[in-house]
C-alpha cells in the first residue's frame, strides 16, 4: 500500500500531463528572424526545411558537402523571404569542420536560436559482413558529429534560450535488417540527445531537444536505396520538413512523421518513460549544477 501511494499519483500524473497535455499552437511568425543553422541542406529534407525557414523570414546558414547545390539553395531562400542566407560547404567527416562552421555560422548571423542536425552519411540497404572501417566512418557522421555541432554551438544556444532538432528514424527505435550501421548512429542519437535533454531540464538549461523519428520519405536519395528492398508508403518531404520545424518551434521532446498514425503510438514507448520518471527520483538532485 505504501508503494501504491508512493509512486501510483506520480505515474497518474505522468500520464495524464503525457496524453492529455494542450499544445501551443504553431505559427509561422515564430521562426521569423530567427537565427538558423540546417545540416544536410543542399538536397531532400534539408533543402525542404531551409525553403520553409526562408518563408517564415528566418536568417539561414546552411552546410552541404556539395557547394554547387548549396549555392542553389540560398538563392532560392532568398527569393522566398530569408532575413538572410549563407551557406559553407564541408564534410562532417571533419571534426574540425564541424567546429568552425558552426561559429563562423554564429558570427555570420551575430548568434544561434535553432540548430537543425539533419546530415548523414551515404549507405546502402546490405547486410553487415564486419566492416568496422564503414560503421565508423558512419558513427563519426551520423552520430560523433551532431555532438560536436551541439557542444560548440551550446554557450549561443544557452544565450538565447534557444532549440536544438535531431533528425533520427524509425530505425532508431526499432531494429530492421540491411541497415545495421545506419541503425546504430540513430539509436545512439536518441541514447546521447535524450539524456542531455534530462540533463538541460534538471540544471536549468533553457535549450530545448526535439528528437524527430521519421519513417520513409520522398527524397531522391531514400527511393534510390528502398527501391527493389522494401515496400512501404513514402511520405512528402515538403511536409515532414514543416513538421520538424514545428515541433522543434514547439519545444517538443519527439516528433514523429511516418505515413501510419500509429507509429507514434508504438514507438511512443510510454513504459520507458516511466522507468526514467521513477529511476530519477532516486537521484541526488544536488548533482545537477548549470554550469
Amino acid at each position: 500500500m505504501a508503494v501504491m501511494k508512493k509512486y501510483l499519483l506520480p505515474i497518474l500524473v505522468l500520464f495524464l500531463g503525457y496524453y492529455y497535455s494542450t499544445d501551443e499552437e504553431f505559427r509561422p511568425e515564430m521562426l521569423q528572424g530567427k537565427k538558423v543553422i540546417v545540416t544536410g541542406a543542399s538536397k531532400g529534407i534539408g533543402r525542404e526545411m531551409a525553403y520553409h525557414l526562408s518563408k517564415m523570414g528566418a536568417h539561414v546558414v546552411l552546410t552541404a558537402r556539395s557547394e554547387e547545390g548549396l549555392q542553389k539553395v540560398v538563392s532560392r531562400c532568398l527569393e522566398l523571404g530569408a532575413a538572410s542566407a549563407h551557406s559553407i560547404a564541408g564534410t562532417m567527416e571533419d571534426m574540425t569542420f564541424a567546429e568552425q562552421f558552426v561559429v563562423k555560422a554564429g558570427k555570420l548571423m551575430g548568434g544561434l536560436d535553432m540548430l537543425i542536425l539533419n546530415h548523414i552519411t551515404q549507405t546502402s540497404m546490405s547486410l553487415f559482413h564486419e566492416d568496422v572501417h564503414s560503421l565508423r566512418r558512419v558513427m563519426e557522421v551520423n552520430f560523433l558529429s551532431y555532438v560536436v555541432l551541439t557542444t560548440t554551438a551550446l554557450p549561443m544556444l544557452k544565450h538565447s534560450n534557444g532549440s536544438i532538432a535531431v533528425i533520427s528514424s524509425l530505425a532508431g527505435k526499432m531494429s530492421l535488417p540491411l541497415i545495421a550501421s545506419y541503425s546504430a548512429s540513430k539509436f545512439a542519437l536518441d541514447g546521447f540527445f535524450s539524456a542531455i535533454r534530462k540533463e538541460y531540464l534538471l540544471s536549468n538549461v533553457n535549450v530545448s531537444v526535439t528528437l524527430c523519428v521519421l519513417g520513409l520519405i520522398d527524397t531522391e536519395t531514400a527511393m534510390k536505396e528502398s527501391s527493389g528492398v522494401i515496400n512501404l508508403q513514402a511520405s512528402p518531404k515538403e511536409e515532414c520538413a514543416l513538421e520538424i520545424i514545428k515541433g522543434t518551434a514547439l519545444r517538443k521532446d519527439e516528433v514523429y512523421y511516418d505515413s501510419s498514425s500509429w507509429t507514434p503510438i508504438l514507438l511512443g514507448n510510454p513504459g520507458r518513460k516511466i522507468m526514467e520518471f521513477l529511476t530519477l527520483r532516486s537521484y541526488n538532485m544536488d548533482r545537477f549544477v548549470s554550469t
